[in-house]
């Protein structure tokens, strides 16, 4: 079971049958997405679900927070959920957090994006510049 589980989180992007294979769990996907998300200007933060605003505000904050993926065949899809500032184009804000989290997860797994979505939560009204 633990083996099943296993199979279902990581996914192999290299397998030479010389050196060995190499995998990524999901949580390593996710991540790469989020942390792609957060450096566009206008994002202020990214937004999770109920659950993961609870598990932040105990302390035990996770870098994927506001993001899910789906792995196909041949692709992946990303879900992202994010709080934009308040002031800034939602369209120009969500096509360069689209184009930059695509090309991340590309550039650094080698895995084919097929589509990026993105969820406006909320917007930032607080200016702390």
């Amino acid at each position: 079971m633990a083996k099943e589980q296993e199979e279902r989180s990581t996914y192999r992007i290299q397998d030479d049958g010389i050196g060995g294979e190499v995998r990524i769990a999901d949580e390593v996907v996710t991540i790469i997405a989020g942390l792609a998300a957060t450096e566009v200007k206008g994002v202020a933060s990214m937004a999770g679900n109920i659950t993961n605003e609870l598990v932040a505000k105990l302390g035990m904050r996770s870098l994927s927070k506001g993001v899910k993926i789906d792995v196909g065949e041949d692709s992946l899809s990303v879900d992202l959920g994010i709080n934009i500032e308040y002031g800034y184009s939602i369209p120009e804000v969500s096509k360069a957090v689209q184009e930059k989290v695509k090309n991340a997860i590309e550039t650094m797994t080698g895995l084919t994006v097929s589509e990026v979505n993105i969820r406006i939560a909320d917007v930032n009204l607080e200016n702390d510049k």
